[in-house]
């Protein structure tokens, strides 16, 4: 009997566009972004994305070309920070899709405004799951992780998914945004003058939300009632851009603050209302808190722990669901900042307030005491050798406060908490970490995120360990010739390069990674000015030199193995305690 032979079906091409009557679903993708003041994009491409990338470039769209998906998504979420506009990633299908989405998951979580494009494979073999290329159900892996999410399969409806995904990204709470597209779509041809007809500016994508006169009248009146009160800064301050307003509220008051981390420099840290210093008086002592685009989550110990039990708490934030998150909130005002701030301006005007004069005093007192104990502590570590991380930041802190137009990039453990201790910012925006998750590797691509957002000139002070997740990014600083300084302060590991393995194996502990590598030698590799320094004279000097060339620079700081500790304090997992628990 004989045998049928079954042949698989030829895949379908769609035909060429003829030029320039007929143009492509990626044209139609790259007038759109173009269209909603999309002007930069952040990225890796290949299958199906690149001749997209190459179209957006001729419609005057940077494309920033990066040689990870996280790092180019990391870049983009800062673009979204720094701008307010949505930095736009773009990735190729499956694993470059799923690289990029842990950024666009941490813009997310930390309330950027990000936009994540990816091509994605043929549906019908996905949905029935017959073994697609890189045939990865995109969509469905996001959708629970984002702000929003959709797929566009006809060229047709590309102008309203971006206008959509504009709109989810920058209103209300900002947040990152999932574009699928695609491959058929990407390729469809249309003829010009119809996809021409489909374009449109999308009205108002970020509207107003004003708060109720009643929620501001009852902030209001619980401020001024306070004898202890303090003010709270947060990110979502210094993303608001309502710097001016923020001023007038603390000066008008004379009210205390403090400041979150990236929330630095929205009131200079030398301000003498700052409570930066007795972080742990204000906490618990103060009785009525006003957190202005702060939340209560575990970077403030959710409400609780040092937190005074019988404190009261006022929150500006745009997000209903926000509220009594840890900690009932007393005065809840929910709108968008600088409607919020407004109101709540106007309303004081017409109360006295009824804060003791003695608690800014006491503040005051106690900040003189405290930050002249911790200068003794940068300044008894001058001179030391191997340097440590106070050594290194003692030089470090003085060349950035002279210089406080330059973005500060920071991440690490010992790195990250020392460095935000030590350097004060006096400029909003300009001090840019690994934020709410507190996650490691969004250096580089913050660092580029940062200088073309901005044109500014940025350093970087990394962490080795931190520095290692992102460290082939700093490529991509050099070939777009950015005026970014890197700083690793190399002392051979996690938290610190002594860690000892205690089966005695001979393989390194695992916090170990080697206090003898020469991370200047990277850089080199990539064409930039590079220091190797063991000296606080060779650190000055470089770091001096290097953020006036307005060039790519990488200086390798070379610390003692034994600087740091295990940042999370949990005593019986340090090495040196470990031997008294084994039994």
């Amino acid at each position: 009997m004989a045998t049928a032979t079954i042949k698989a079906p030829a895949a379908t091409q769609p035909a060429a566009p003829k030029y320039p009557e007929q143009v492509t679903g990626m044209y139609i993708l790259a007038r759109a972004l173009k269209n909603i003041g999309i002007d930069t994009m952040y990225g890796l491409v290949g299958i199906p994305v690149t001749e997209f990338a190459y179209i957006a470039q001729e419609q005057n769209i940077r494309f920033v070309g990066f040689r990870h998906e996280q790092q180019a998504g990391m870049a983009a979420a800062t673009h979204g920070f720094l701008t307010k506009k949505p930095g736009v990633l773009l990735t190729v299908s499956s694993l470059g899709f799923m690289n990029g989405l842990t950024a666009t998951v941490n813009a997310t979580v930390n309330c950027y405004p990000m936009i994540q494009i990816s091509g994605s494979s043929e549906r019908a073999p996905i949905d029935l799951d017959q073994g697609a290329y890189e045939g990865l159900d995109q969509l469905s892996v996001a959708k629970g992780l984002v702000k929003a999410a959709y797929r566009v399969n006809r060229p047709e409806d590309i102008p309203l998914a971006v206008a959509r995904a504009y709109r989810a990204a920058v209103s209300g709470r900002p947040g990152g945004v999932y574009l699928d597209v695609t491959t058929p779509c990407l390729g469809a041809v249309m003829n010009r003058a119809d996809a021409e007809k489909l374009l449109f500016t999308p009205v108002d994508p970020e509207p107003k939300h004003i708060p109720s006169p009643e929620s501001v009248d009852r902030a209001v009146k619980l401020l001024a009632s306070a004898k202890k009160p303090v003010i709270l800064l947060g990110k979502g301050a210094a993303y608001a851009q309502v710097d001016e307003k923020i001023r007038k509220l603390v000066e008008s008051t004379g009210i205390p603050f403090l400041q979150m981390s990236m929330a630095k420099g929205l009131m200079p840290d030398k301000h003498p209302l700052s409570a930066m210093s007795c972080r742990s008086t204000v906490m618990s002592q103060a009785d009525v808190v006003m957190l202005v685009g702060a939340r209560l989550n575990w970077l403030l110990s959710r409400g609780h722990g040092k937190w005074n039990p019988d404190g009261r708490f006022i929150q500006l934030d745009i997000e209903p669901e926000e509220i009594d998150c840890n900690r009932p909130i007393a005065a809840p005002v929910i709108g968008d900042m600088d409607s919020s701030l407004s109101a709540i301006l106007s309303g004081l005007e017409s109360v006295k307030l009824s804060m003791d004069p003695a608690w800014i005093k006491a503040l005051q007192d106690e900040t003189k005491v405290k930050n002249a104990r911790f200068m003794a502590r940068m300044t008894g570590n001058a001179n030391a050798s191997p340097m440590n991380h106070w050594c290194a930041l003692n030089v470090i802190k003085p060349i950035l406060e002279a210089n406080p137009d330059v973005i500060l990039v920071n991440e690490g453990a010992n790195t990250l908490d020392d460095t935000r201790d030590a350097v004060d910012m006096t400029l909003p925006r300009h001090r840019v970490d690994c934020a709410t998750w507190a996650i490691m590797g969004m250096g580089m691509g913050s660092v580029v995120g940062a200088a073309v957002a901005t044109g500014k000139s940025v350093v970087a002070v990394e962490g080795d360990s931190a520095f290692g997740f992102s460290g082939m990014d700093f490529s991509t600083v050099c070939r777009f010739n950015l005026p970014c300084t890197v700083v690793i302060f190399n002392n051979g590991g996690i938290y610190n390069g002594v860690g000892v393995n205690m089966s005695g194996n001979g393989d390194p502990a695992p916090t170990t990674l080697d206090v003898n590598a020469r991370y200047d030698k990277l850089g080199e590799a990539f064409g930039a000015k590079t220091y190797y320094v063991t000296t606080p004279d060779e650190l000055k000097s470089a770091l001096t030199e290097a953020i006036a060339s307005k060039k790519p620079a990488l200086i390798d700081v070379q610390l003692a193995a034994d600087s740091g500790k295990e940042s999370g304090h949990i005593g019986y997992l340090n090495p040196a305690s470990l031997q008294n628990v084994i039994v």
